[in-house]
């Protein structure tokens, strides 16, 4: 994990002060933003491997930023923040985090995290390709011949999970669980819906995601 980049986002002084140095003694290389304008304007200058993100900033939510960031942007980000209640668990989820730590916390399980947060991404490869479709994870793109079908994070999420499992069947509860980083809770009709436009946005790429009765979807090529 040496010569990786952290930025983190945090506006107070003590704790970014605290993480910065640890992270460094890990061998990070560590920016600091003390606001969202500072993470944006890092952002556009330099490669981050991955963003440690506070919600309360003071000139702005930390989640509307990572709503915003997820538009162009799949870096790995860990919130890092002293919401800790169930629903503030789950607006993070949902506005695109890749995990969630409430303060306070110890640093070791903050490293451990942020390890495997870049763990993960390492096994992402740059490009998948079934058929007429090639999917990008970095930039969230996902390519009919070379024409982008315009997915919307939960629908790239989605696909991606399908090419990656291809021929597989998969239960609505592990998808959903998968995409959306929680429990389906019995309610599948947010599943339904995103499945119902991907497979228009993917009809002509010579696969199908295919309902399998009593069991859930399975991606496929089209016989």
């Amino acid at each position: 994990m040496n010569g990786k980049t952290i930025l983190l986002a945090e506006d107070n002084k003590k704790v970014q002060g605290f993480n910065k140095r640890l992270l460094a003694g890990e061998g990070f290389a560590v920016q600091t933003a003390m606001t969202l304008a500072d993470a944006r304007g890092i952002l556009k200058q330099q490669a981050i491997d991955a963003m440690i993100l506070d919600i309360g900033m003071p000139d702005g939510n930390g989640l509307d930023f990572l709503r915003e960031l997820r538009q162009t942007s799949r870096i790995p980000v860990l919130m890092l923040t002293g919401y800790g209640e169930t629903s503030d668990v789950i607006k993070g989820f949902e506005s695109g985090c890749d995990d969630y730590l409430r303060k306070p916390y110890t640093f070791e399980e903050l490293l451990a995290r942020i390890k495997r947060l870049l763990y993960r991404v390492e096994l992402v490869p740059e490009t998948v390709t079934r058929g007429r479709l090639t999917l990008k994870p970095a930039p969230m793109i996902a390519l009919l011949d070379s024409e982008d079908i315009l997915l919307t994070q939960k629908e790239f999420s989605l696909l991606m999970l399908f090419a990656q499992n291809e021929n597989k069947t998969m239960s609505a509860a592990y998808i959903y669980e998968k995409v959306w980083g929680r429990e389906m809770l019995g309610d599948d009709r947010a599943l339904q819906q995103r499945i119902s436009s991907l497979r228009e946005k993917i009809e002509e790429s010579g696969y199908i995601i295919a309902t399998v009765r009593g069991e859930g979807y399975r991606f496929e090529r089209k016989p």
